[in-house]
């Protein structure tokens, strides 16, 4: 397939481009650090935890990355080390994650409701020689932490956002109401305590290149074994590339923003879309630590007034189904993204209806950093996964190996683009059979091309996974 064969191109509006450029970034901490100091008296990060709040700046994170990274270097830990982040959205969660990165080290996003035998998986499956983790999750880390290769251990506390004595009765409302169960981790150290030794250390930088791998990102499947996607710098530098050029008619204003952050940034949908794209325009990450809570999500909304959202139909569905959600006032609701799972046309109409904006949908996997295909601000085409990304080839390919063109038949939809894994961590054979022969990507699920170059599913043969508890 070649450039003239992207039909979908002519649905572009003139303000996106083909193709993208990311010859500016050789790494994604680069890319990172320049917005961390470039917006850095912007708020970055907020978490509300019933009537308190916590916020951080561009500048903040930076700082706290830093000493993080620091901390870090000084246990030993060398370059391509893995370090688990079990964290909810909460705003260590960031300070963690490009403290990781800053120190050369390969960030493993692990969900904090992992059973114990889950948290061995993967420990184990990527090689995993530090973790942080919330302490609301570490009784079960305990449970086989010695069958582990883990060395190091920092725990993240809900009160440690705030510190001193707020922080001090969060922390023990939260033990007294059994949220957080005793554990015993012996040398385990708080975060605070981590990033305090950390200040004013220098940080090692090491030399890297586009294709060395940035993170192990886990699939999810309910079934079968769960695999790293190894995704590089180039995959997640051109993810967000791709999806800040596909934003060009969104009335995106730099550093004014309010996104609401519902879904976990260990999932890789928020990972890249709210955690690491939005820092690019210096937005504000607005983080829901448990998006369930549909009255607690509800009155976030309504004191921090988003701008743009992200979520899932499940999620949306639920909000819509609130008298308090549909009473609020959306006038600064610019667009909101569902993504991870079908949008289904009944939601997608009532969201429109009640907030007055599309529902955009979306479409992509961790094997594709996520995004591969979205619908275009203004020509939304419900029912479908819109159209490829800039520099994103999509086909469909039949039993028979034929491809099928614009209105033809069905088939699995394939893909080519910057933004696909590098493969599965430690599983050669997995990963060659997840491509073709010719380098497409095999994602699973069976859709058809439209006569515009949108792409629609008519079936999903993935694995069902779960979202902070939402089915997708």
């Amino acid at each position: 397939m070649t450039a003239t064969d992207r039909i979908w191109l002519k649905s572009y509006s003139k303000s996106i481009p083909h193709d993208i450029n990311i010859d500016q970034y050789s790494s994604l901490i680069g890319f990172i650090s320049d917005n961390l100091k470039k917006f850095k008296d912007r708020p970055a990060y907020t978490c509300l935890i019933g009537s308190n709040q916590k916020t951080l700046t561009y500048g903040d994170v930076d700082r706290m990355s830093d000493a993080t990274a620091a901390y870090l270097q000084s246990l030993g830990l060398q370059k391509g080390d893995r370090v688990a982040i079990m964290l909810p959205n909460i705003v260590q969660y960031p300070v963690a994650l490009f403290g990781v990165m800053k120190a050369g080290l390969i960030p493993v996003n692990t969900n904090p409701l992992y059973t114990g035998r889950e948290i061995k998986h993967q420990f184990n499956d990527a090689g995993v020689k530090a973790v942080i983790i919330a302490e609301n999750f570490a009784n079960e880390l305990e449970k086989v932490i010695k069958e582990t290769g883990v060395k190091h251990i920092i725990t993240a506390s809900i009160g440690g956002m705030f510190g001193g004595v707020k922080g001090f009765v969060i922390n023990t409302v939260l033990k007294f109401k059994g949220m957080v169960k005793k554990f015993n981790l012996p040398g385990a150290v708080k975060f605070p305590a981590a990033i305090k030794a950390g200040t004013g250390k220098k940080i090692t930088e090491h030399a890297v290149s586009k294709e060395d791998m940035v993170c192990i990102q886990y699939t999810g499947g309910t079934t079968g074994v769960a695999k790293g996607a190894i995704l590089t710098n180039k995959n997640l530098l051109s993810n967000m590339a791709q999806m800040s050029a596909w934003l060009a008619d969104a009335n995106i204003k730099e550093g004014e923003e309010v996104m609401l952050t519902p879904l976990p940034m260990y999932h890789i949908f928020s990972f890249t879309v709210n955690c690491l794209c939005m820092s690019n325009f210096g937005a504000l990450n607005v983080l829901v630590p448990n998006p369930r809570d549909i009255p607690g999500l509800v009155d976030v909304i309504d004191k921090t007034k988003p701008t743009l959202m992200t979520g899932v139909n499940t999620l949306y569905n639920a909000m819509l189904n609130n008298d308090a959600f549909r009473a609020l006032n959306f006038s600064a609701l610019k667009f909101s993204v569902g993504g991870a799972m079908a949008i289904q046309g009944p939601v997608a109409k009532r969201w429109k209806e009640v907030t007055g904006n599309e529902l955009l949908e979306g479409y992509g996997m961790t094997e594709t950093s996520p995004v591969a295909s979205a619908n275009v601000v203004g020509n939304v085409q419900t029912g479908t996964i819109g159209f490829p990304m800039p520099s994103t080839y999509m086909r469909i390919m039949d039993e028979e190996g034929n491809i099928q063109g614009p209105g033809k038949g069905h088939g699995e939809i394939q893909i080519k683009g910057p933004q696909v894994m590098q493969g599965y961590y430690n599983r050669p054979e997995a990963t060659a059979e997840s491509f073709t022969k010719d380098s497409w990507l095999k994602t699973g699920d069976v859709g058809v091309m439209l006569d515009d170059g949108a792409f629609k599913i008519v079936d999903r043969m993935k694995d069902m996974i779960l979202v902070s508890g939402f089915n997708v």
